[in-house]
């Protein structure tokens, strides 16, 4: 009888991801943040077929050196900044990512933030519950007004184009940066202006929104140089990946006031959080939660659990493999 394969599921998630996988392989789950460290992770994978992983595992070629039988690697996320590709083809290990699936949540949950950052409603509450409220006043957390207001999309990807069609509702101009420019048929559904150096687009944009990939070219794009080239009204939302934006720069200019604030739902050491950014009053922060539904994040998980199972025994599942 032939040995049924492995797979380590880094953390608990869904319900039916967990069965997927037990119908094919010998399933074992992980503690949440139990392989967030190389060598732990290393330590374990020489027993494994196959490992389904969150951002927070590192795929890199510490962990890969003693992977002795591992042949795919499932991310359950868009981004794979944390999985070392190069490593992974030297060692004839595919990988699997989760897109499309969260393109149209990740949109709303950008504007949500947007709307939070622009309209000062963290802020304004944070006012209230603390007992300072004592009515109203003509001149009290003024916001951006969107209907006329400029913004800034740099990645105009899927999720990057679903913020805009969404932004457009509001009465909003789009203008964007990307390395290679749209059809111009997207431009004219999006009535949206190419720039092609995102320095350029950061004077131009009332409300600058990220949705960029990482990569050597985007890393730290927004630095002290991008935040000095902001207007000192403008705000700055990050929905991509932490470390597009130098936090410590993005801190400093939030409390010199030199933007207006920014909307964070991802950090550059996460799941750190830079301190000084943390006391930033002008700052909306939340947990990575962008995507966060239970239809979608179920359905990264099926997607990841059905890479792992056509790799592994040829079952026919959706799936999307990027090496």
């Amino acid at each position: 009888m032939s040995r049924k394969p492995k797979v380590l599921l880094t953390e608990p998630v869904f319900r039916e991801v967990h069965e997927l996988l037990e119908k094919y392989f010998e399933l074992h789950v992980g503690k949440r943040g139990q392989f967030n460290h190389a060598n732990t992770l290393r330590d374990a994978i020489s027993r494994y077929d196959g490992l389904l992983c969150m951002l927070s595992n590192p795929v890199n070629s510490t962990v890969l050196s003693n992977a002795s039988i591992l042949k795919v690697v499932a991310n359950y996320a868009v981004g794979y900044n944390n999985i070392d590709l190069a490593a992974c083809r030297s060692h004839n290990i595919r990988v699997a990512n989760t897109p499309d699936v969260l393109t149209e949540t990740t949109a709303d949950g950008t504007v949500a933030l947007l709307l939070s950052t622009v309209k000062r409603i963290t802020e304004s509450e944070r006012f209230l519950r603390e007992g300072c409220f004592d009515g109203w006043s003509p001149t009290a957390f003024l916001g951006l007004e969107l209907n006329g207001a400029t913004a800034g999309i740099i990645g105009m990807g899927r999720i990057g184009q679903a913020v805009a069609k969404r932004l457009r509702a509001f009465g909003m101009k789009i203008i964007y940066s990307n390395p290679n420019r749209l059809p111009e048929s997207v431009e004219n559904e999006l009535q949206a202006r190419w720039f092609e150096d995102p320095i350029q687009l950061a004077s131009r944009a009332d409300v600058i929104s990220l949705h960029c990939p990482l990569n050597t070219r985007t890393h730290h794009l927004v630095d002290s140089d991008f935040l000095d080239a902001m207007q000192p009204g403008a705000y700055l939302i990050n929905a991509s990946r932490g470390p597009v934006v130098d936090e410590l720069a993005l801190a400093k200019a939030l409390h010199e006031k030199r933007i207006a604030g920014a909307g964070i739902d991802v950090y550059e050491f996460e799941p750190e959080v830079n301190e000084l950014l943390l006391t930033a009053p002008n700052a909306v922060l939340i947990p990575h939660i962008t995507s966060a539904t239970k239809p979608t994040r179920l359905k990264m998980g099926m997607l990841a659990a059905g890479a792992i199972a056509k790799t592994l025994c040829g079952a026919d599942y959706p799936c999307n493999f990027i090496a």
